[in-house]
């Protein structure tokens, strides 16, 4: 058997295993009944069937530049594949997409729910404080109202001027 009728076989035998992954994939995406269920289908053999079908490219074509390229589109989906995954699947939960009892760990409700209570915690600080700022609103409008009272009380001759509400009498 010759070099080139070698890397044939082992091209053929790398392209043939990622496209039956890629199909498992696809069928599980169809067949499994629940987001979490069809997002895992959809990542874990669909990545690998990727990367065994681009092995099998670069093992056929050879040559420096087409390895390198087909290099960087593996790295490139391994690296947005899960991230990917990981924020189709914090969606699903929080839209309600996700059963939770179907889940064996949930750390995701216990962080929800404390970051909840952080919030209505500092929104009832944010409470308090607006209430103390409108009740000191409130003071100096009532003590301004009684300065103009006592000026208007003071009758005829009141300036209007600078001294105006402090009871200053021109014309004294």
């Amino acid at each position: 058997m010759t070099v080139d009728a070698l890397r044939d076989v082992v091209a053929s035998a790398l392209l043939l295993s990622g496209a039956l992954l890629a199909f498992g994939a696809g069928v599980g995406l169809v067949r499994f009944p629940d987001l979490l269920s069809r997002m895992h289908a959809a990542t874990k053999p669909q990545v690998l069937g990727l990367v065994l079908v681009l092995l099998g490219l670069a093992v056929r074509l050879g040559g420096v530049p087409v390895v390198w390229m087909l290099l960087l589109v593996v790295m490139f989906q391994l690296l947005t594949s899960p991230v990917a995954a990981h924020m189709v699947a914090r969606a699903g939960y929080r839209t309600g997409k996700v059963e939770p009892e179907h889940l064996e760990v949930d750390e995701l409700t216990r962080d929800l729910r404390a970051a909840e209570r952080e919030l209505a915690e500092q929104g009832e600080e944010a409470g308090a404080a607006s209430a103390e700022l409108r009740d000191a609103e409130d003071l100096e409008d009532d003590d301004e109202a009684d300065g103009d009272e006592a000026a208007d009380e003071s009758g005829p001759g009141v300036d209007d001027g600078p001294g105006a509400g402090r009871g200053d009498v021109s014309g004294a």
